[in-house]
């Protein structure tokens, strides 16, 4: 059994966002099933994934007024970090640290996806994103002020509002 499965506790209604996390979800089944021969190209697969799909989700968020510094796109690049220094390990010889990296990113992904994308899947919704286009359809619903916050409901409420509080 993969350490993590697909299943509809990680769909948020956003086909693209959706189709993304189904192939995150398969590259890392492929990285937990790959020998040692196949595990630095099963590694490099899920890496250049990963790096496509945070910056899509970056993009998006900059598009729609979350902030740059917010902390979902923090722990974008905090977790690109980890998997570049797993790539770096690999290379080293080292595939132990991308086999305990597997489990790792597998309790991650859920909860980052429940969380985080989920506030930014309900924030492109309530502005219109269409995500294939970067088109937004209801531009008197994008907030005022940038969006702070973690995904909670605090990613959606603006900066200014949350200050006022």
């Amino acid at each position: 059994m993969a350490a993590l499965e697909w299943s509809d506790a990680l769909v948020l209604e956003l086909p693209l966002m959706d189709d993304t996390h189904r192939e995150f979800v398969a590259l890392l089944a492929a990285v937990d099933a790959a020998d040692e021969a196949r595990l630095p190209a099963a590694w490099e697969a899920l890496v250049a994934h990963t790096e496509a799909h945070f910056a899509r989700e970056d993009a998006w968020m900059a598009a729609t007024r979350f902030a740059s510094g917010n902390c979902h796109s923090t722990q974008h690049k905090v977790v690109l970090q980890v998997l570049q220094e797993g790539a770096a390990r690999l290379a080293q010889g080292e595939p132990a640290m991308v086999r305990a990296l597997v489990g790792e990113l597998a309790q991650w992904f859920p909860q980052h996806t429940q969380a985080m994308d989920a506030a930014l899947a309900l924030h492109l919704r309530r502005v219109g994103f269409d995500p294939a286009t970067g088109t937004v359809h209801a531009p008197d619903a994008l907030p005022q002020a940038l969006i702070h916050g973690c995904g909670g409901a605090s990613c959606s409420e603006p900066e200014a509002q949350a200050e006022s509080a």
